[in-house]
């Protein structure tokens, strides 16, 4: 059987290639070098103030881990082998100086057996060298534009420039018998009706053996449902098995995510267990479908193409996807772990989310983060790492992007929450400048055809039908999202944000007391991106002039963050619930962001690092319930004598039927609750939307400052909602 032996790292620094470091400190792997010096250093944390900015001149220079072997006691008839699981970006590993494995890429595992080359003592070295830059100038994305290196490094509008380097994910010696289990995955079919799954194990040994191999199913109980054994004569083959009535694999809140276990044993000769191998397995069929209507638009001649598909389809339902994009939960991949990972990804399952969309500006998550989506049923939209650049298909680049886009490919795909594959982010626009004769996608659109062909894949997001933004409460031309959303008619919104600062008490934590009140541009309030984010000159994200617009001058910081969230929250309700109310034209509701990798002043996310909801995360939580009674409303300032004007929904992406009801609506203004209408609504078709009436209200003269719509079924408190909006006298 296998065993494990960790090594002990120091790391060092320098100038040019061939020249050794000075000093080499402590290394924590899998980490990052920047982490190991400033730990070593006394350093403060990146994350406070401006003391990021001291880590900057670490992407320009060689760093060399050296770590000596000592090597583990063996039998006859094992192997040692040195194993790694990802080393950012560009390397070498040297055994006593010599060039034992040289890789560019990231995403790309590689083992060495070392059995023959190694002895006790010896210095085992990874050189990595600088951060890969296409040009000089500008310091901005477009450095990446030749690598596969996640361009979020270099700096966006809510990400500092940290560009991590190093070992980032697990790194070690193991021991293994001399005939072990090299690979093994397993593949399915599912018939139309879901009856039955054809199931075929893969596998690789490291070369023949005498004994057999036995491959187990077992089911969600740990109870065998299947065997089949095969010789271990030849190195590599296919076994297959047959499963009737398998139980199958839901997205969150649409059925259970039922997970069966492969079981992989390697027995020699003498029948004893030499190797094991287990995974975990969710039948599901994914497809992305047309919506109804779709192959009836354009109407009228001359025509083009009708929009592409977005319409997921889940075991042969149709699901309307609420959910988010997901971006690092750190800046510093390496040290993610699935303790990173578990409380994000349960916010999303209990904010009745059911899909992330794993932007392509940032890394391809670590093993962890796929198991947890499994687990509890969030879907996972994988775009490879190209995002907002025009990625040039020079053979030199095409070489990388092949190698690392397999090595995505066979890790990913056998999760069952994974279920599109995308060629990356914004890659269809002015500012990227590809089409779908760019090199780099035909490319990725080939591997996913060739390794993972029964999953959608498609080329950018968004493509035509699809949108993207804005990212504001009240855009640029002085609409709020209150009546741009309304008008749009879009087949998905996979990308759309509300800016709002974090809460008080957080920005205390990164920013001097000096500077936190007033926020002023030139402090730690812009470099945490609360001035000039996006747009040049812009106040975005913190937007303080819209923020004062409504309500007035900020006297304090609590009172200017209070009011900022508020906007946050209100904004993302209007557009969960709009996109779901133009379901089912529209089938996917995504905001810009889910989550952060630092702590930011302002921003679109939904949860403040490391994991911290936001107002907005509960704002969120209560418009993607699978059913409630809902409002569109025409605006959110409004004054006295106005003629108050929602209309009434009720909204059902469950696959159950909504019995028939009633709906009480109420506005609260001041301390008074006014009733306004009574709504007997009939039973409601599973995933189906229903309208209902227009209400129409004088808003009286009450001395307040704002006003709460609410909507109540007595009978079904669960639907209940609340609407906060601004009221003014009359001026």
């Amino acid at each position: 059987m296998m065993k494990r032996i960790e090594l002990t790292w120091e790391v060092g620094f320098f100038r040019s290639e061939d020249q050794p470091p000075e000093k080499r400190v402590k290394s924590v792997v899998p980490g990052a070098v920047q982490l190991d010096w400033a730990r070593a250093e006394g350093w403060g944390p990146y994350t406070y103030a401006d003391n990021w900015k001291d880590y900057l001149w670490m992407e320009d220079v060689y760093w060399s881990y050296a770590a000596k072997l000592v090597l583990p006691d063996r039998k006859q008839d094992e192997r040692v082998y040195f194993v790694c699981k990802g080393v950012d970006y560009r390397f070498k590993v040297k055994l006593n100086g010599k060039v034992i494995h040289d890789q560019e890429g990231m995403f790309t595992p590689f083992e060495i057996d070392i059995t023959e080359i190694a002895t006790d003592g010896d210095l085992l070295e990874i050189l990595i060298f600088p951060a890969p830059k296409s040009v000089a100038e500008p310091a901005a994305r477009i450095q990446a534009n030749q690598s596969c290196k996640p361009a979020v490094s270099y700096g966006w509008d809510w990400h500092p420039r940290l560009i991590p380097l190093g070992i980032w994910d697990e790194t070690y010696l193991e021991v293994r018998p001399a005939c072990h289990i090299e690979d093994c995955e397993v593949f399915y079919e599912l018939n139309d009706d879901f009856t039955q799954a054809d199931v075929r194990l893969e596998y690789k040994l490291s070369q023949k053996g005498n004994g057999q191999l036995v491959w187990k199913m077992l089911d969600k109980h740990g109870n065998p449902v299947g065997e089949v054994s095969a010789p271990a004569s030849v190195d590599e083959g296919n076994v297959t098995m047959i499963l009737d009535n398998p139980e199958l694999w839901w997205p969150n809140e649409q059925g259970e995510q039922v997970l069966y276990t492969s079981q992989v044993e390697l027995l020699d000769e003498n029948n004893e267990l030499k190797d094991t191998r287990k995974n975990r397995v969710g039948f599901r069929r994914a497809r992305l479908v047309m919506h109804p209507g779709a192959w009836d638009e354009p109407a009228e001649y001359p025509k083009t193409r009708s929009n592409p598909p977005i319409t997921m389809e889940i075991n042969g339902r149709q699901i309307f996807c609420k959910g988010t994009n997901w971006v690092n939960p750190e800046i510093f991949p390496g040290i993610i772990t699935r303790e990173t990972y578990e409380p994000l990804v349960t916010l999303a399952k209990e904010a009745h989310m059911n899909i992330f969309r794993v932007w392509g500006g940032g890394i391809v998550n670590k093993e962890s983060f796929f198991d947890l989506c499994d687990e509890q049923g969030i879907m996972v939209w994988q775009e490879f790492p190209l995002a907002c650049n025009n990625y040039i298909g020079t053979p030199e680049y095409l070489k990388v992007l092949d190698q690392e886009s397999k090595s995505i490919i066979k890790r990913v795909r056998r999760h069952a929450c994974h279920v599109l594959w995308c060629g990356g982010n914004e890659l269809f626009n002015g500012w990227s400048g590809m089409t779908d004769q760019s090199l780099a996608l035909r490319l990725l659109n080939s591997n996913c055809f060739n390794m993972d062909p029964q999953k959608p894949f498609i080329m950018t997001s968004p493509l035509a039908g699809m949108a993207h933004g804005s990212y504001l409460f009240r855009y640029q031309n002085g609409e709020e999202v209150f009546q741009v959303m309304p008008k749009a008619s879009y087949t998905a919104y996979t990308e759309f944000g509300c800016p709002g600062p974090s809460p008080a008490d957080y920005l205390k934590c990164f920013i001097p007391e000096e500077q936190l009140f007033p926020p002023k541009k030139g402090t730690v309030w812009e470099t945490h991106h609360a001035f000039d984010a996006w747009y040049p000159g812009s106040n975005t994200w913190l937007e303080i002039d819209t923020i004062e617009d409504y309500f007035g001058p900020c006297s304090t910081l609590e009172e200017l963050t209070e009011r900022g969230m508020l906007l946050q929250s209100e904004g993302y309700k209007c557009i969960y619930e709009e996109a779901r109310r133009q379901k089912p034209r529209c089938s996917m509701a995504l905001n810009w962001c889910y989550n952060e990798p630092w702590p930011t002043a302002a921003n679109n996310s939904l949860i403040n690092w490391p994991a911290r909801p936001k107002p907005a995360y509960y704002a969120v939580k209560a418009s993607c319930r699978p059913i409630l009674a809902s409002a569109r409303i025409p605006k959110f300032k409004w004054q006295e004598g106005e003629l108050f004007s929602p209309e009434l929904w009720i909204l059902n992406d469950s696959q159950y039927p909504v019995p028939a009801g009633q709906i009480e609506a109420f506005i609260k203004i001041g301390d008074e609750e006014i009733f306004l209408i009574r709504w007997n609504y009939p039973e409601l078709s599973p995933n189906w939307n229903m309208p209902g009436p227009i209400i129409r209200f004088q808003l009286p003269k009450v001395d307040a400052g704002q006003m709460t719509l609410i909507l109540r079924n007595p009978a079904n408190p669960d639907m209940d909602s609340e609407y906060v909006l601004l009221y003014r006298e009359r001026q």
